[in-house]
């Protein structure tokens, strides 16, 4: 056996279990939902519906209105992406003291379980919680306003929880990527008379392109399968009115009369979403010649 052929065999050796894992635990189950999809009933009523289930989809009022609102929750990342590059050009400053401090505070929040975050905004947003408190005390509001129970402040309410959470997560990216750019081209670009918003603008952002692709997709991904905030935080309420797709899909699998076709329908629903959002960002993203 040559050397190059047993290099081979080895790398494939390493590569076999995790790729057995992968083939067993996520294509083959994608493979069985798309079968699903097509089908209608449980157990032994299962019965095959054709594009039925599909069709279903653009005639259901609740979920179309949960895809409106999970497309609304979009909004959340540029507000995100445009906290986080701030924040990581702040702290990509050489001068800065207490970097590692400041860091760690704003990547804190990002290893806060989904439960218990969701938990912590739905009571400061109470009607008897810290908000409503701090602002009848400071004579803002004179009654307590309840902001999870009107549609549009609890929509606010979960990109606000979200944009607190993944701000620091993504802030690690574009930190990542600035160490990378050498200070002596912000250097140059400042003996030429370029302000900082120019150097930002010109040679930041450029250069963190593909970094701020990456982060796109993966807050798209997110926040199409948006089910924690939904669930925990206002339970989808007022009405549906903060319902998002994935909370739906699994009160159709196991809240109401259980229907998995349907359920494995909408699923796939988001998964071409998710790839076609992708594919926009990465065809925007992508300058080369």
């Amino acid at each position: 056996m040559t050397l190059s052929r047993r290099g081979s065999l080895t790398g494939w050796a390493f590569l076999a279990p995790g790729a057995i894992l992968i083939l067993f635990m996520s294509f083959i189950p994608i493979f069985r939902a798309l079968i699903i999809s097509f089908q209608t009933g449980v157990g032994a009523g299962t019965k095959f519906n054709g594009i039925g289930n599909y069709v279903r989809m653009f005639q259901d009022k609740v979920f179309m209105e949960t895809l409106t609102n999970t497309l609304f929750y979009l909004i959340q990342i540029p507000i995100m992406i445009l906290f986080a590059l701030i924040l990581a050009t702040i702290l990509n400053k050489p001068n800065l003291r207490c970097k590692g401090f400041f860091r760690t505070c704003i990547f804190l929040p990002c290893a806060t379980s989904l439960v218990s975050y969701s938990l912590v905004f739905k009571s400061l947003f109470a009607v008897d919680g810290l908000i409503n408190l701090v602002l009848l005390n400071t004579g803002i509001f004179s009654v307590p306003y309840d902001f999870l129970g009107h549609p549009m402040s609890a929509k606010i309410i979960i990109i606000v929880a979200m944009v607190w959470r993944w701000t620091g997560y993504n802030m690690v990216f574009y930190l990542s990527g600035l160490q990378n750019i050498e200070h002596s081209v912000y250097e140059a670009a400042k003996i030429d008379g370029a302000n900082s918003f120019q150097q930002f603008w010109k040679i930041t952002i450029p250069l963190l392109k593909p970094t701020l692709v990456l982060t796109a997709i993966m807050s798209v991904n997110g926040v199409l399968q948006l089910f924690d905030e939904s669930v925990n935080l206002t339970n989808g309420g007022p009405g549906n009115a903060t319902l998002s797709m994935s909370h739906y899909i699994y009160n159709v699998s196991f809240k109401y009369v259980p229907n998995f076709g349907y359920a494995a329908a909408m699923s796939f629903l988001i998964m071409i979403l998710v790839a076609v959002m992708a594919f926009v960002q990465m065809k925007v993203g992508d300058k080369r010649d």
